[in-house]
């Protein structure tokens, strides 16, 4: 089994961006991100904890907003605004979800590190942190059948536009389709991110076949992935670990976001 190690690749990303901030700094620029969090989940404290550490440990500024639902579109404003704020997040999921789109809409573009609003002027952090990934154990992609499953607004839209756009062979599908396993058989790399547990089987997947998994959820109180334990049993994957996979590199992802904010902001005036 090889194994995908994030927090590996994350060391040297953090080191760069560590002295990137340094390099702000001496310019008199404090890179700052503002998370604004509706909703109680142990997944997303855990989420955002690390992002904390993360900026606390680059140099970077971050603030955490726990605020009810209602709440979010006036602080944001407020927050858009605020000239010393490079980057916002609203951490999904909300309580109430049917507003996802109509919130992060309310983002300043400029300010839209997650790049969940239609206009934002950044990548997606979680796609961006699985193309790292993927490249950073020189995984090739070319002329290999692809499969993604789930088409998230997170993880799945975001990624397969990333993929198709630069010439891959990707086929995504929704976990409840009824022939999930003839799909999973054929696919020489599955992604999945549907954020349900266990999806995935060992008896699911072709030999040798390479499986990133980029789903969260929470199963009593504990951060779980959407592979079946069982998996890592198998010897001939390649694959990430149930914890320090893509989580790690997505923090990264983010950071680069609100690092490249702070110096466009600085650059132009």
């Amino acid at each position: 089994m090889k194994i995908l190690n994030g927090q590996e690749l994350a060391g040297f990303i953090k080191e760069r961006h560590a002295k990137q901030v340094r390099q702000l700094h001496s310019h008199g620029v404090q890179p700052k991100l503002e998370i604004i969090q509706a909703k109680d989940d142990p997944a997303i404290n855990t989420y955002v904890r690390l992002k904390q550490q993360y900026g606390s440990d680059i140099g970077a500024e971050v603030g955490v907003h726990k605020v009810k639902q209602s709440k979010v579109p006036e602080l944001l404003k407020e927050l858009s605004q605020e000239s010393s704020v490079h980057g916002i997040i609203v951490q999904l999921p909300l309580e109430d979800t049917s507003q996802t789109d109509e919130i992060v809409n309310l983002v300043n573009p400029k300010k839209d590190v997650d790049a969940l609003g239609q206009k934002s002027k950044f990548e997606p952090a979680t796609p961006m942190a699985i193309m790292w990934l993927l490249s950073g154990y020189n995984i090739e992609l070319t002329g290999k059948k692809i499969l993604l499953i789930g088409r998230g607004k997170l993880v799945g839209a975001p990624l397969e536009k990333i993929l198709k756009d630069s010439g891959y062979q990707v086929e995504v599908i929704d976990r409840e389709i009824p022939d999930l396993a003839d799909k999973t058989k054929a696919a020489d790399i599955i992604i999945t991110a549907t954020g349900s547990p266990a999806i995935l089987y060992p008896d699911m997947i072709k030999q040798g076949a390479v499986v990133v998994d980029a789903g969260v959820a929470s199963e009593e109180g504990k951060t779980v992935g959407d592979l079946a334990p069982e998996v890592y049993e198998r010897d001939d994957l390649t694959i990430t670990p149930e914890k320090g996979g893509v989580g790690p590199l997505t923090v990264c992802a983010l950071f680069e976001n609100v690092i490249r904010a702070s110096e466009i902001r600085h650059n132009n005036g």
